[in-house]
């Protein structure tokens, strides 16, 4: 793959994306299709064969598409081997080669591999890649947003959210619904709640992108390469990622873990 100065082309950024992820997402499926092993992280959370392959093909291609632009990838991060990103870092990678391992290992089909560029603390494009699905969407801010699979490319935008018939993205093993009640209470307590999708991943952020979803609180622990593809993606379709003080996610924090945040298509925050 060669090189892309950082004065680059947006779309030959993202179609070398699109390819990059496809590759990872082939190693993952060789290993879904397999016996494979479970081991635990330190924070207890799974790890399998699959996130340490697609890490290492994704890392050692980033590096060479953009030479001296930082990569922060997960695994590498559980590890204490976080690459250093000078303090106000104008631009950054965020890597999660297999976002959804507990959905890889309960083999639903529901994970992703997530690669974003951060510019300024926010998400400037980004590419999550649905191995099982043979599914991709990309983002760039500005640009536009789309989601490519075998039918074709075409082009996605968030919806107005209808308060009377409103669409809830939530994580499927990750849920709180108490947490989410009260949420929705205090600050949409006029809203009617036509349907709650359930999904892993990043799945989530692709709902609102095209505009089958309206909302997704998270109200449980994140860390920044889970959601930085998807607030990518969702971003370029017209939506935004705010935390619960209505201010936008930012990126490069030290742990680089988020806090609570809502995911929201067009117009949600006031349509309440």
């Amino acid at each position: 793959m060669p090189a892309i100065p950082h004065a680059f082309d947006t779309q030959a950024v993202l179609s070398a994306l699109e390819a990059l992820s496809r590759q990872a997402g082939d190693l993952i499926m060789d290993i879904y299709r397999s016996d494979f092993a479970v081991n635990a992280k330190a924070d207890a959370s799974p790890v399998t064969l699959a996130d340490e392959r697609a890490e290492a093909h994704i890392v050692a291609a980033l590096h060479a598409l953009m030479p001296g632009v930082p990569v922060v990838a997960e695994e590498a991060a559980a590890r204490g081997q976080t690459e250093a990103l000078a303090p106000g870092e104008a631009m950054f990678w965020l890597v999660d080669p297999l976002d959804g391992t507990r959905e890889f290992v309960s083999r639903n089909g529901e994970f992703t591999v997530n690669i974003a560029l951060i510019s300024g603390a926010a998400p400037l494009l980004g590419v999550v890649h649905i191995p099982a699905q043979k599914r991709t969407y990309l983002g760039a801010v500005g640009q536009g947003a789309w989601s490519i699979d075998e039918g074709g490319r075409r082009a996605i935008s968030c919806r107005r959210l209808d308060p009377r018939a409103a669409v809830l993205a939530c994580s499927r093993s990750h849920n709180d619904e108490a947490g989410m009640a009260a949420w929705l209470a205090a600050v949409h307590p006029g809203m009617a709640l036509a349907q709650r999708l359930a999904v892993g991943s990043s799945l989530k952020f692709g709902l609102l992108a095209e505009g089958r979803a309206d909302l997704y609180p998270r109200l449980s622990r994140t860390m920044e390469w889970d959601t930085a593809a998807g607030h990518a993606v969702l971003a370029a379709a017209g939506g935004q990622v705010l935390d619960l003080q209505g201010r936008p996610l930012r990126y490069g924090k030290p742990g680089f873990e988020n806090p609570h945040f809502v995911a929201r298509g067009l117009d949600a925050l006031h349509a309440a």
